[in-house]
């Protein structure tokens, strides 16, 4: 999978959805900066929990939008690594294969333009 490619088409499609269900969005835009406010648990902690999340659901756009989230945050290889073992030993098998992924995303949108 070519990460750029696909996180451009897919925030292209949400682009379009979004000017159909403009409530929508704004409704889930206002909870998701809610979730990601800095609090007990800084917003990088939060965006390892949802990248969690996104590997359980085995949701790609989910994996790529944490996974370029944790990028601007500085999030670590060493950090992300961690946090797959603990998606593949609460979801086994296919975790591992969506954390293989999310490692693969990391890397492409570490590297930069």
């Amino acid at each position: 999978m070519d990460w750029k490619d696909f996180m451009a088409e897919t925030e292209a499609n949400i682009g379009i959805l979004s000017k159909e269900v403009p409530e929508t969005v704004r409704g889930f835009g206002m909870m998701g900066k809610a979730a990601k406010t800095d609090g007990a648990l800084s917003e990088k902690t939060k965006e390892f929990i949802a990248l969690g999340i996104a590997i359980a659901t085995r949701c790609d756009s989910c994996i790529g939008f944490h996974v370029k989230s944790l990028v601007r945050l500085g999030a670590t290889r060493e950090e992300l690594c961690e946090a797959l073992s603990m998606a593949t030993y609460m979801g086994g098998g296919p975790s591992f294969a969506y954390s293989a992924k999310a490692l693969k995303a990391f890397d492409v949108f570490s590297e930069g333009d």
